[in-house]
């Protein structure tokens, strides 16, 4: 992931759009992230953004459900809360429409997002944050910001959405002074100030997150190994139940679907970065645990909306 570049430039507005997710993933400047599809259907993702000196502003609308794996770039908070009032997740736990969620720059987390979500994201650098502090005179706690969720009153909740909006708006942005900065900044340690905390994860979430991550963490170590359901209970020594709890708590899909739709999701982005044979397509699909044709080539169509050859005809 490159450095944010954009300190010494001016406010600039622009819109970014990609017809597949993990390709518009990469539209967000700056963050690191891979988007994986879960709803089926043709994708759709637009970027409304807006970058000041120290500051990104953006709305994001994405089609299709979403899990999401994403890093901010470093040296900065990020805010992220729900543009249309509809919950989210972020590492597992459910975010509702008066939450705003924060995270930390250079630390990956997770979001899973429904269909047809917009969000709006304010990223700022730790140093404009701190020195707006400074000059407003309020104590800043290094560790205000490692909370993943804040309630926060809906009124000012809903007005920092209009802000944002109008913000949004094409032209609006070069109209934009340095009061605008201060403004953003402003409310975001007035977030991060927060005395309470959205509420705790339990300890029966905090084990079914477990659960998930182990899966996660070998299907990461060995991402084309040949896995099961029964051996996904024996490698988290759990039962079926529990495994299926598990991940409709913490993802919001059975284990089976998110096997099948990581590893679609896999075989998508291996087939837009190159080949575009036949052969190239079967031998991918085989790679990834799909050995019947016909079954990968429906599961592909009916989750992405096309086949996979339409994919290969577009890779570079």
């Amino acid at each position: 992931m490159r450095q944010q570049q954009f300190h010494n430039e001016a406010p600039s507005w622009c819109v970014m759009e990609a017809n597949d997710a993990d390709l518009h993933a990469h539209n967000l400047r700056d963050w690191q992230q891979q988007y994986d599809q879960i709803s089926a259907g043709r994708f759709y993702g637009r970027i409304d953004e807006v970058v000041f000196p120290h500051l990104q502003v953006f709305r994001e609308h994405t089609s299709q459900a979403l899990h999401q794996q994403c890093n901010v770039w470093p040296d900065s908070v990020w805010l992220g809360f729900s543009a249309d009032r509809k919950d989210c997740r972020i590492n597992g736990q459910l975010v509702t429409a008066d939450e705003i969620m924060c995270r930390p720059g250079n630390c990956q987390f997770e979001l899973i997002t429904p269909e047809n979500f917009d969000i709006y994201g304010v990223v700022v650098s730790h140093e404009a944050l701190l020195d707006t502090a400074r000059r407003q005179q309020i104590e800043v706690d290094a560790g205000m910001w490692s909370a993943a969720r804040f309630g926060w009153d809906p009124e000012k909740l809903n007005r920092l959405r209009f802000m944002l909006s109008r913000q949004l708006q094409p032209g609006y942005a070069s109209m934009a002074g340095g009061h605008q900065q201060d403004m953003f900044l402003t409310t975001v340690l007035e977030v991060l100030q927060q005395e309470r905390p959205a509420k705790r994860e339990t300890a029966a979430w905090s084990r079914r997150r477990a659960v998930v991550q182990q899966v996660q963490d070998y299907l990461h170590e060995y991402p084309s190994a040949d896995v099961t359901i029964t051996g996904l209970c024996e490698l988290t020594h759990v039962s079926r139940r529990t495994l299926q709890y598990s991940f409709e708590t913490v993802l919001g899909i059975s284990p089976l679907r998110f096997l099948r739709v990581s590893r679609l999701n896999h075989v998508r982005r291996e087939l837009l970065a190159g080949g575009n044979s036949e052969r190239t397509i079967a031998a991918t699909a085989a790679r990834w645990g799909f050995w019947h044709a016909g079954q990968f080539a429906h599961d592909y169509k009916e989750l992405f909306g096309e086949n996979p050859s339409q994919t290969t005809g577009r890779a570079k």
